[in-house]
């Protein structure tokens, strides 16, 4: 489906997407671009998804360092670079670094930036990556830092919410799961504060949406609605329903994880009722928060969503380097 023009006239100048760093061609938080920057990096994940091989990236080189484990990201950041005819270098394991003897980030980045045109950093630390965006002049993307914030992932899932229902002004977005240490949901609601949406977070007491988040929406007027329970009625009134894996890796007490782990289980027989439009988003990978019966329904868009997170990742990236994309 090819998403709506929502850009009459696509910017094309090398005028720097992002602000508000030193580092000025860094994307470390979504609430550091507008929502104008947002709709430009969706039109150019439009245009690379019309035309995903290029040679925009010759002769760069992107490093992606991941302190923290990832597949889908590393993976489809990696394919964004070479789609684009750029060379990738970096680890996927912290572990065989010079970390592991004892280098500190600010080396490791410095040392790094030698080396590349641009940084794709996730790290386990909140603030590491506006961190690094300070000391080095290439630019940083983070692609996550611990529960705080995942903007390449906004941007897919913004690309995914756009050609699945037309639009991303007023729609009943659900969040469901971990929504106090899914950094996914944060970004996510962070972004769709431009456009009039209707919040529904359906998570235990304990891992309910962090207060300044709830706050955001007070400020900026957005209707929101709590809930323990994922009831029919809440599924029926949504137009996402983004579903989050409970994550084992921010517990310290084992004992708080089983209590949470299996609380909410979306299952095909749920969505018999939904809306046409409905479409199930989640930022991967599931453990049991989605039954695998669901698969086959075609509101389930998961899948889909990941293939979305290249041409996302592209426009990100080509943005950061100041590149233009050839004209339509």
């Amino acid at each position: 489906m090819d998403i709506p023009r929502i850009i009459c006239n696509f910017a094309q100048s090398n005028q720097s997407l992002y602000s508000g760093h030193m580092n000025t061609q860094s994307l470390v938080s979504i609430d550091d671009i507008t929502k104008e920057e947002m709709l430009q990096l969706l039109e150019r994940a439009r245009y690379f998804e019309n035309n995903p091989n290029s040679k925009l990236l010759d002769g760069k080189v992107v490093a992606t360092l991941f302190f923290e484990p990832s597949t889908r990201t590393r993976l489809s950041f990696e394919t964004a670079v070479n789609r684009l005819g750029g060379r990738v270098i970096g680890f996927s394991d912290a572990s065989t670094s010079s970390t592991s003897k004892g280098e500190t980030l600010k080396d490791t980045i410095k040392m790094v930036s030698n080396y590349a045109d641009l940084i794709v950093m996730r790290h386990f630390l909140e603030g590491a990556a506006r961190y690094a965006s300070e000391i080095t002049d290439i630019p940083i993307v983070n692609a996550g830092d611990g529960a705080n914030q995942h903007p390449s992932q906004t941007m897919l899932d913004l690309y995914s919410i756009l050609k699945t229902q037309g639009r991303l002004d007023n729609l009943t977005i659900t969040m469901v799961g971990d929504l106090k240490y899914g950094r996914t949901v944060h970004s996510l609601l962070m972004a769709l504060r431009f456009f009039n949406p209707v919040f529904n977070f359906v998570s235990s007491k304990e891992l309910a949406m962090p207060a300044e988040y709830l706050e955001v929406c007070r400020r900026e007027g957005i209707e929101y609605h709590e809930f323990r329970d994922f009831s029919q009625e809440v599924i029926d009134s949504s137009d996402i329903i983004y579903m989050t894996r409970v994550q084992r890796e921010r517990f310290s007490d084992a004992m708080e994880y089983e209590k949470v782990k299996n609380l909410y289980t979306l299952h095909n027989s749920m969505l018999d009722t939904s809306k046409d439009n409905l479409r199930i988003l989640h930022p991967l990978p599931r453990v049991n928060e989605i039954d695998r019966d669901v698969d086959d329904n075609p509101k389930a868009y998961y899948f889909e969503q990941a293939r979305n997170g290249v041409f996302a990742r592209q426009a990100i990236i080509t943005k950061a380097l100041g590149l233009q994309i050839p004209p339509k």
